[in-house]
């Protein structure tokens, strides 16, 4: 692989992002797990199904992009993605768009809300799992009575580790994200690679969920190319990447060639 080979890894102006505080430093539930202390409490238990009907018709009162503050937005998450049971079923929602909240998400996947880092990684887990990219391009926030927009500079994920098993037709390749998303490439999961023309460079991308992508960061990218192989693609040797089955082309092996001369 070229050494010149780069990757960029990677409004609701009334909430307010507040630092912890010692009594929240000491207080291990927040490090723990994603329910919040609020105005609202809620039990730390499985929710009946009346509950959690009753936890929706609430959300309905209520506002992402009105929300007062941080812990107000996470709470209203929380209940939308039921903390801790993984991403929320976004693709079956269809709330109306209510304007764009002042979050982003840079290049090397660093969240920002309000121009300042969002520092609490069970936060940003919380936010990841109600995330939508829907046909417009745009991505977005979802609860089941609400869409909000967010800006996304690259991906909204970063693929950090990756593992490898088997070998030929049998290989597959195993990412984990910077928020804690498990993903074997293959059916559902394909990889694409990109040519970075300002600076010769190739970025990879592994399809998550929906429309959301993790963009590979540059060691993980190294690791990844080492399980390249030559393969007959359409009667064309391409330098490509086997994985649960598929076969992921990353260029022309004669440019592959030239580039490593």
């Amino acid at each position: 692989m070229p050494q010149n080979a780069a990757i960029r890894p990677h409004l609701a102006p009334v909430i307010e992002l507040k630092s912890q505080t010692r009594a929240d430093k000491a207080d291990n539930r927040d490090n723990s797990d994603y329910f919040v202390t609020m105005a609202e409490r809620s039990e730390h238990r499985e929710q009946t199904p009346d509950e959690q009907s009753a936890g929706e018709h609430s959300l309905s009162k209520q506002s992402l992009i009105g929300a007062t503050e941080a812990r107000g937005l996470e709470a209203l998450i929380s209940r939308a993605a039921r903390a801790g049971k993984g991403p929320a079923p976004v693709e079956r929602w269809n709330p109306e768009f209510c304007g764009d909240l002042d979050m982003e998400i840079k290049a090397d996947g660093t969240w920002f809300y309000l121009g300042t880092p969002i520092g609490r990684m069970p936060l940003v887990q919380l936010f990841s799992s109600v995330l939508r990219k829907d046909a417009d391009g745009k991505t977005y926030l979802v609860t089941p009575v609400e869409r909000v927009g967010i800006r996304v500079v690259d991906a909204p994920f970063i693929a950090v580790e990756m593992n490898v098993s088997g070998r030929g037709n049998d290989q597959v390749v195993t990412f984990r994200t910077n928020v804690g998303d498990v993903v074997a490439a293959g059916p559902g999961h394909a990889l694409r690679f990109v040519d970075e023309d300002e600076t010769g460079g190739l970025k990879p991308y592994v399809l998550v969920r929906g429309r959301l992508e993790a963009l590979v960061a540059r060691p993980v990218m190294y690791e990844l190319v080492e399980h390249g192989e030559e393969i007959d693609i359409g009667g064309k040797a391409m330098f490509a990447i086997r994985s649960g089955g598929e076969v992921y082309p990353i260029m022309p092996a004669e440019k592959l060639k030239r580039l490593s001369a």
